[in-house]
């Protein structure tokens, strides 16, 4: 076992398929292979299932993932310490659902990383997607949100998945609209005043429960629906069509101008977190993301902070 046949187990388990990961690695695809080949008879497991659509571990490779990452992270701070150079490669990975907040400490920490080597990847995904990368270890940390409806079927969910969850803040339910919807100057907005409207909400790809939709209330029917993936067709949409969406209240930057949020009035409250692997050890890149994201969620004076 050598170190870069764990970093290229790590990089064909983070892209999916080998030729992925000897595309951004500048490596041959046979190298990649070789190196899994001598692991797997090294070990005695297999480590990935081979299809047409690529690769997936397998739960032998999962657990062997998780102390791969473990090894290179810990080789790189041995690297940094003692090496006569201070350069090192890191590493972060988060899986999201679609917060500005969480894309904003993402990019603080990346502008605040000065190794000569980083790999930084943010996923804006889905609920299922997301438990299923940090389960795996595809990312160092999901960001998600529960509430009275779903947080027996998500604890049971992140209890499967090894996960632990760390509540970060909590928000009433805000209704966004644009500037010049019929709802726009209300101060509280009635759940009956939605009736009529097409409601905005993030798909949820095959694992569509209505238990992991990112929106309050996405359990309840309504005569118009339309899903969208990323959160700058959501924008759009609410600029520019008399639709809603329900969500925290909390406007990101590209939403200040021809939007607004509006309380529903409706007994309900957000709880917004991260998640992480229990196996896990911060590398002290993932601590600086955590600490970005609670001073981001400390100036917000819509939310209640809840971090310690």
């Amino acid at each position: 076992m050598t170190l870069q046949q764990l970093r290229y187990l790590i990089a064909i388990a983070e892209y999916g398929s080998i030729n992925a990961a000897a595309h951004n690695l500048y490596a041959s695809q046979s190298n990649l292979s070789t190196a899994i080949k001598d692991l797997e008879s090294e070990f005695g497991i297999a480590i990935f299932r081979r299809s047409n659509r690529g690769v997936t571990l397998t739960n032998e490779g999962t657990e062997l993932l998780a102390y791969a990452r473990q090894v290179i992270e810990q080789a790189d701070m041995l690297h940094a310490r003692y090496a006569q150079s201070t350069e090192h490669h890191a590493r972060l990975a988060v899986s999201t659902q679609h917060y500005a907040f969480s894309v904003q400490a993402f990019i603080d920490t990346a502008e605040t990383c000065d190794t000569a080597e980083y790999e930084f990847i943010l996923r804006e995904t889905a609920t299922a997607a997301i438990l299923e990368d940090v389960k795996t270890f595809r990312s160092d940390i999901g960001i998600v949100f529960t509430d009275s409806f779903n947080s027996r079927v998500m604890w049971k969910a992140f209890d499967d998945a090894g996960l632990m969850f760390y509540p970060l803040f909590e928000a009433s339910a805000h209704v966004f609209v644009g500037a010049h919807h019929p709802l726009a100057n209300k101060e509280i907005i009635e759940p009956e005043d939605l009736e009529e409207y097409p409601r905005y909400s993030f798909e949820q790809g095959n694992n569509n429960s209505f238990y992991f939709a990112e929106e309050p209330f996405g359990h309840l029917p309504h005569k118009r629906n339309i899903h969208v993936s990323d959160r700058g067709t959501l924008s759009n949409l609410l600029a520019n069509f008399n639709g809603f969406t329900i969500t925290t209240g909390v406007l990101s930057s590209e939403m200040y101008t021809g939007i607004v949020s509006i309380p529903l009035h409706a007994n309900e409250t957000m709880r917004v977190g991260y998640v992480m692997h229990k196996d896990r050890r911060p590398s002290q890149l993932l601590d600086r993301y955590i600490s970005n994201l609670k001073l981001i969620v400390q100036r917000d004076p819509s939310v209640t902070y809840l971090a310690g």
